[in-house]
């Protein structure tokens, strides 16, 4: 299944390892506007979901376990392969302290405000149906500079609203301090999946919240699919988005992605750039390739070279398509390291500075060819169209100074000059695997190791489950 040989991935390592850290822009005009970074808020994956213990709580027992929710999930062996850093039960309304600790890390890390998925009207008895207003509330609470863009979820229950009924659901919402508004007072609405209506439809709401709530508002739908509902929607949207695709081969650099994002500007609108790590769905049965961070850098250099005015990570936490950036068991922080620095160069123009050195590794735990001892009924499949998949492991650098960096996965070694600033090496992992092994990269300097690690998460050669996802680690 996995075609890449060897003697490719050495070239590919020197390759972008010497063009990569070229593509960075060293430095670029200050935008006349504050370009913002977002990141999408799914309610079901909270960092707990009960307050329990985490050896015990809902995601060790019931979504990790492939046997949990009674049997639910035991086809694709569990619903999730990933969670939240587990934290032990905590006093008082841990609800809404989860959600302050969430907001704040997401600023930490150059964020400024979360698009919550609003799945559900505020009356609904489920208990996502109030995580808006826990999220708006926490927002308030934490800093008066993170908002929350109010993004109506059209892919499910939100659909079967009237105009009327959607409004007085925003309406609801509309009034609190953290809600995102532009600077002329307009709320920002960025409805998921916004096709589920046409054009009229949405004028009807627009209307709606006008002339009944008083509360006009910017529209910036964001599509599946954006090209055939560019023309109709732009006479009522102030900007427009779309969820993306998860491989390189679905956001090239230069091409498709790009022309999109000028489609939208030349009608005088803004632009909210896609930006994603990875996904594997197991309950879909389907996964793409991301190509380690390939993917990720690739939305990041469409956003900055297409000059999007808006940028939106997708997801912060969705475990159950695999997507999160935020802070997880399978890969820390380090996918928010790397967003930190793609954002800073994003809004400023100005590629961060390295005081210090540090590394991001990933790779997956299995062979992609790998059958699990698990009795998967229903595998992932790689999606139709996406990058061929790849066994690899890569070395994302951000260096104060050149260096040389080696990578190395079991008995296969590869070292990579890399410059100052953002750098990469790739090697294969070894093919079969036989036994376990372990992923490990050191730079180094005139001959001297400066930054050594191991990957804390071992390739295993007969892995229980199915896992396609990339786990990462950081030092530095």
């Amino acid at each position: 299944m996995v075609m890449l040989r060897r003697f490719l991935v050495v070239l590919i390592a020197i390759s972008v390892a010497t063009t990569f850290g070229q593509s960075m822009p060293a430095g670029r005009s200050v935008p006349a506007k504050p370009r913002l970074v977002f990141a999408h808020y799914f309610p079901p994956y909270p960092v707990s979901l009960d307050n329990a213990p985490p050896a015990s709580d809902y995601y060790a027992t019931q979504y990790l376990n492939p046997f949990g929710e009674n049997g639910k999930h035991a086809a694709y062996g569990g619903l999730l392969r990933d969670r939240p850093i587990p934290r032990e039960p905590r006093s008082g309304n841990w609800r809404a302290a989860d959600l302050r600790d969430e907001v704040a890390t997401a600023a930490r890390y150059g964020i400024d405000g979360f698009g919550i998925d609003i799945l559900t009207p505020h009356t609904d008895p489920q208990w996502v149906s109030a995580v808006p207003q826990l999220l708006l509330d926490a927002a308030a609470a934490v800093s008066p500079t993170f908002k929350i863009m109010l993004q109506p979820d059209m892919s499910g229950e939100m659909a079967q609203l009237t105009p009327t009924q959607l409004a007085a659901e925003i309406a609801y919402l509309a009034g609190q301090p953290a809600a995102f508004r532009l600077d002329d007072g307009r709320l920002v609405v960025s409805p998921v999946m916004a096709e589920r209506h046409d054009a009229t439809w949405w004028k009807t709401f627009l209307d709606i919240m006008r002339e009944t709530f008083h509360t006009p508002v910017a529209l910036v739908p964001l599509f599946l699919n954006p090209l055939p509902y560019i023309d109709s929607f732009a006479a009522i949207s102030y900007g427009m988005s779309e969820w993306g695709g998860r491989n390189p081969a679905f956001n090239p650099v230069i091409g498709a992605p790009s022309e999109r994002v000028r489609k939208v500007q030349q009608l005088g609108k803004i632009w909210m750039q896609p930006i994603s790590v990875q996904d594997e769905r197991p309950n879909q049965a389907v996964y793409d390739e991301a190509e380690n961070t390939q993917n990720l850098r690739n939305t990041w250099l469409i956003a900055i070279d297409s000059k999007a005015d808006w940028a939106l990570m997708v997801t912060w936490n969705d475990y159950s398509e695999g997507t999160a950036f935020a802070p997880s068991v399978k890969h820390g922080d380090s996918f928010l390291q790397i967003c930190n620095y793609y954002a800073g160069l994003f809004k400023t123009g100005l590629a961060p500075q390295s005081i210090h050195d540090r590394v991001v590794l990933t790779h997956r735990t299995q062979l992609v060819a790998t059958e699990p001892t698990y009795p998967t009924v229903s595998p992932m499949t790689l999606r139709a169209g996406s990058s061929p998949p790849r066994d690899t492991a890569e070395a994302l650098t951000f260096l104060r100074a050149p260096a040389e960096v080696t990578v190395r996965a079991g008995d296969r070694t590869q070292t990579c000059s890399v410059p100052a600033g953002v750098g990469l090496c790739l090697v294969a992992l070894p093919q079969p695997l036989t036994a376990d092994i372990r992923v490990d990269a050191v730079v180094s300097r005139a001959g001297h190791p400066v930054l050594a690690f191991t990957s804390p998460y071992p390739v295993v050669a007969r892995p229980y489950v199915q896992d396609l996802q990339y786990v990462a680690e950081s030092q530095g």
